[in-house]
């Protein structure tokens, strides 16, 4: 059984823990960790009668599941891609989120942000989705292309309608980039993963056996890991435009308008460090459904009252 798949099912946790979990899996130092490193650290976990007992104060043993948590895909167990681990996810979108929410100066200065953070967000989506459904390389590049393709056009609304309407109303002007960020972060999310819902993923007991493949437990990992992408950026949009509308109505701006830029970034920075791991925690990485709930051709199958599935990031 997957290491990383029997941690997330036996660790039933509570937000705060899995919050806590995700502060370390989120580490930096994640990045750079050598493959030796890891499969070392696979290794332990393979071998070790301890490496079961969550509450050991082992210090090899916490640092071997830090390092496959937060590296290894749970449904493939291969390496994640550096740049498509989860702690490569808040360095490389605060950039984007930051320029995409600024006032457009030109075309380029619109597009750009907007290409590179769809781009980013499509990549990481469907590197860290589920994996137990196989699907051609052309096949993924089609779709990853066109879905980046629709979500940067749909997050250059906002800012179209601005440039040809001139929005007086100073709400709206801020509010409309905002909720289109939210929106369409949380379509792109659907639209990276929707073979999911249509081939289904597999479901398993809680002893990690595979049961079947269910569309419902597909569609159920692809709406959970969308709300919670469009809570990450919506919020993380949303605060810093509330503290940019105060700060220009204090003497130190009127005196230092500079330092609006500074002040915008440092916000997002601080907003998205906190919403990252709040986001990635808010469902469960192995999910649970209900036995009801699935299809009837997999409650033929067993008679175990919930079973879980991989829900990705």
């Amino acid at each position: 059984m997957e290491p990383n798949v029997r941690f997330w099912i036996a660790e039933r946790r509570s937000f705060v823990q899995r919050l806590l979990q995700w502060t370390e899996l989120l580490d930096p130092t994640n990045l750079i960790t050598s493959i030796e490193k890891i499969e070392k650290s696979r290794q332990l976990l393979f071998t070790s009668e301890d490496a079961y007992r969550f509450d050991v104060d082992d210090q090899r043993i916490k640092d071997a599941w830090k390092r496959s948590l937060s590296t290894v895909h749970p449904d493939s167990s291969r390496l994640i891609p550096i740049l498509f681990r989860p702690a490569a996810f808040l360095p490389l979108t605060v950039p984007t989120v930051f320029l995409s929410m600024m006032p457009a100066k030109g075309m380029k200065s619109m597009i750009l942000p907007q290409v590179s953070l769809y781009a980013y967000t499509t990549g990481f989506t469907m590197v860290n989705g589920n994996a137990s459904y196989s699907h051609s390389l052309p096949a993924k590049i089609l779709l990853g292309a066109g879905v980046i393709a629709s979500s940067t056009f749909f997050g250059l609304i906002p800012h179209l309608v601005q440039m040809k309407y001139h929005l007086d109303n100073p709400w709206i002007k801020r509010a409309l980039p905002i909720v289109f960020l939210a929106q369409v972060s949380g379509m792109n999310v659907f639209a990276s993963r929707s073979l999911e819902p249509v081939q289904g993923i597999e479901v398993m007991d809680k002893d990690g056996n595979v049961i079947g493949r269910s569309r419902r437990a597909g569609r159920k990992a692809v709406r959970e890991t969308a709300i919670s992408r469009a809570v990450l950026f919506g919020t993380s949009a949303f605060i810093p435009e509330v503290f940019t509308y105060f700060f220009k109505r204090t003497q130190f701006f009127l005196q230092n308008p500079q330092s609006l830029w500074t002040l915008k970034l440092s916000c997002t920075l601080l907003v998205m460090g906190v919403m990252v791991p709040v986001s990635f925690s808010m469902f469960p990485q192995i999910g649970q459904i209900k036995y009801s709930k699935l299809e009837e051709e997999i409650q033929a199958l067993t008679e175990e009252t919930e079973l879980f599935y991989n829900r990705g990031v």
